[in-house]
């Protein structure tokens, strides 16, 4: 018993904003679905980055962190994919057909499938706004991009949301710190602007289901752990929401009278580790 109550004690001392988080965070909520992304370089451009999706309803969370881009300039973004049940997946520099040293947009889509939302900043999300660069995010001056935006999506892409994937564009082929013609030519898409601002320079496919979803099966349905060290949806609330999940589960433990003293005190530690982190 004073084993029990000493740990209780402890949970009890850290704040009460760390439990907060992890009842109120809608990423944790058990009727929100999310995944992850992993984005792989494309075009020899080096970009990589982390996505996550988050359903709740029919309101589409989207967060990218993407790192690689060109410095200052525009990246048009799209989830592409299919929402009838075809399984496109992300293309590799070896699709580049015609055999001119770029995987560009048409080449690519035949793998990645067509725009299904454009992820603008603003106004319109449709595949019409797919060469809105206007309202696309702009790489920093370290060419980092980072994205947050809430959209309203039909329900056939809340259905097949696990089936649709990341593309963003722009690549800078002769290392001049902006898109041109004389890196790349014209775009396919538009001859009004140049090849490097379509091409695609990564892409990722959904790797696991998040905190919040179900599991059922198979990379391509949204289950089984995540790659890489991307974003995942304890970096999306912050440490201190990875320390009140761990300090529910240890209240839980505790409930069950099942935490030995040695046991107890080394994960005490390592909350409040973590607290004093956040």
């Amino acid at each position: 018993m004073p084993k029990r109550i000493g740990l209780l004690a402890a949970l009890a001392a850290l704040p009460a904003a760390l439990l907060t988080v992890a009842v109120s965070s809608p990423v944790f909520a058990a009727d929100t679905p999310a995944y992850q992304i992993d984005l792989a370089s494309l075009n020899d451009s080096g970009s990589t980055g982390t996505a996550l999706l988050s359903l709740r309803g029919n309101a589409l969370t989207v967060w990218i962190k993407s790192e690689g881009m060109v410095p200052g300039q525009p990246s048009a973004q799209h989830l592409h994919g299919s929402t009838d049940g075809h399984d496109f997946q992300c293309p590799d520099d070896g699709d580049d057909t015609n055999g001119d040293g770029i995987l560009d947009n048409t080449e690519a889509t035949v793998h990645y499938g067509d725009i299904n939302i454009s992820l603008t900043e603003s106004g319109g999300t449709d595949a019409g706004s797919g060469l809105a660069v206007d309202r696309m995010p702009v790489a920093d001056a370290q060419g980092k991009v980072s994205y947050k935006r809430t959209i309203t999506v039909g329900q056939d892409v809340v259905d097949h949301i696990k089936d649709l994937h990341i593309v963003q564009h722009g690549i800078d082929r002769n290392d001049n710190g902006k898109y041109d013609f004389e890196g790349a030519g014209k775009s396919e898409l538009d001859p009004k602007l140049p090849q490097e601002a379509t091409a695609p320079t990564n892409c990722g496919v959904v790797k696991g289901a998040a905190v919040g979803s179900v599991p059922v099966g198979g990379v391509e349905t949204g289950s089984g752990p995540a790659e890489g060290g991307g974003m995942s949806s304890g970096a999306v609330i912050g440490t201190a929401g990875t320390a009140a999940l761990t300090a529910a589960g240890l209240l839980v433990l505790a409930r069950r009278r099942r935490q030995t003293a040695p046991v107890a005190a080394v994960a005490v530690a390592a909350v409040a580790k973590t607290g004093d982190a956040a």
